[in-house]
Parts: C-alpha cells; structure tokens; sequence
C-alpha cells in the first residue's frame, strides 16, 4: 500500500484518490459484483485517511451506479448488467428468454398489494418460475390461478408462462389489470439473483380475466430494479377535436413512448 499511500499524501483531494483506488478494484474484480466491500472503518484504515473522506468516496460511487448502499447491511457492488425488454401490458412475452421451473404449490394469497385485486380468499395453484435471458436471471415470476385447472395444462407450466399454456387450450386473457411498486428483496428472490436482504426490488403484479369465468390469473414479476428496463410504446387519444374547413381527414394519431 506504499504507493497509494504516496498518491494520497500527494493530492490535496483525498476522497477522488480514494474513489478511484476503489473504482479501479471494482474494475479489476478485486470487488465482484454484488459483493459486499469493506467497511468505512476498514476502508479508512487501509488507506490512513478519515471516515468523512471515505464516505464521500463512497458517495461519488454511488451517483456513479457503481455501488448500493443497503442499510443494516453494507455497501455491494452493483451488477452493470442490463436487460432491456419490450413490456407487454396484456401478455408476458421475452423473446429469447428461457423458463425454470421453481416450484408448483397451492397456496393462499397474502401479499398486501396483490390484495388490492380481491383474488379469492382459499388456497390457490401457485407456480413460481425463473426467467433467464443470456444465461442469466431477469425476472422472478409468481403466478396464482384456480387449483380447479386440468392437469394436462399444469404439466405445460414447466416449459411456458401460465397464460401461455392457457391460450393453447382457449382460455384467453380478455382483460389485464397491473399495479407497479417497489420493495425491499425477500425470501427467494435473494437466492436467485444473489442479492441481500432489503436490496431494492421492482414489482409488476397482475390480474388476467380470462374467456373462463372459472379462470382468473394473479401473479407478481419481480426483478432487482437496476437489472431490467422495459419500455412500452402506446397510441395516444387527443379526443375529440374539430376539423377546419378544408382540412384533410385521415391524420396519423401520434405515438408516445414511455420508459420505465
């Protein structure tokens, strides 16, 4: 550490020298993505500096997108992978993408948000899935639907989404209702994306009615919100409007793009 003791003692800007040293760690995999860095306390040690400058190294790493600061639990490199997908509002449909099965259970619906659906009260088939796109995962899907379905379309869950296999047998998604948030990263989720606990998670809960009155479809896509982007394109409605004499009909609605 004698030259980079050298460097410090050289420049009046302290934390920029710091920043950097870390910077070229996490460049050279010294700091893996997603692992955990050392402490301030450690880092300040090592390089004989103060925790004031260290955290201010830290801080600039962070604007950067190069590291996440979970509370209670320390400060992790960021992966820079990112995945971006066109979102279908009506369908899931990742072209390229491959399919794991996690688990196939009956359960009760208990996430508070999911709630905001009134999905029914009794346990329901609950099929859990990961989605991977370049070898590596994206999306956490969870999707609720009657435990009353045939087994012939359970067996098709392992291999595509649920309303996939349901379209094969006509049962079609005829309205979708979505909510979007955010939340802290829990249970599974942590283990497939190698993430810790509270990293911040962004959720897409849906609601799928469908041509079977019996078949309703609740579900919940997670990813660590710095893994995916997803944009959406859309025909906007400017309503109603009158025509000046003479004026041509027939003009294209313009289209709005919206990136979330």
């Amino acid at each position: 550490m004698s030259m980079l003791n050298s460097r410090l003692r050289a420049t009046s800007s302290l934390h920029e020298t710091v920043r950097e040293e870390i910077l070229k760690r996490i460049q050279d995999g010294t700091y893996a993505p997603d692992a955990l860095i050392p402490s301030t306390a450690a880092l300040g040690e090592e390089f004989g500096v103060s925790l004031i400058t260290v955290k201010r190294a830290l801080r600039d790493l962070q604007a950067a997108g190069m590291l996440v600061s979970v509370a209670g639990k320390g400060t992790y490199v960021k992966t820079q992978d990112r995945i971006l997908r066109r979102l279908d509002v009506t369908m899931p449909s990742y072209e390229g993408a491959t399919l794991k099965l996690m688990s196939i259970t009956r359960e009760r619906i208990s996430d508070s948000t999911m709630l905001t659906f009134a999905p029914p009260k009794g346990p329901m088939l609950c099929v859990r899935k990961t989605i991977f796109a370049d070898g590596l995962p994206f999306l956490y899907d969870s999707t609720y639907l009657s435990s009353d379905v045939a087994e012939e379309i359970i067996e098709e869950f392992s291999e595509s989404f649920v309303s996939h296999a349901l379209a094969r047998h006509d049962i079609n998604v005829t309205k979708t209702d979505i909510i979007i948030d955010a939340a802290p990263a829990t249970g599974q989720v942590e283990e497939v994306f190698n993430i810790p606990t509270g990293y911040p998670i962004l959720r897409r809960f849906y609601k799928f009615t469908t041509t079977d009155a019996s078949i309703t479809v609740y579900g919940v896509i997670q990813a660590p919100f710095d893994r995916l982007a997803c944009t959406v394109s859309f025909d906007s409605d400017p309503g109603p409007t009158k025509r000046k004499p003479g004026a041509r009909s027939g003009v294209r609605k313009p289209q709005q793009r919206v990136r979330s």
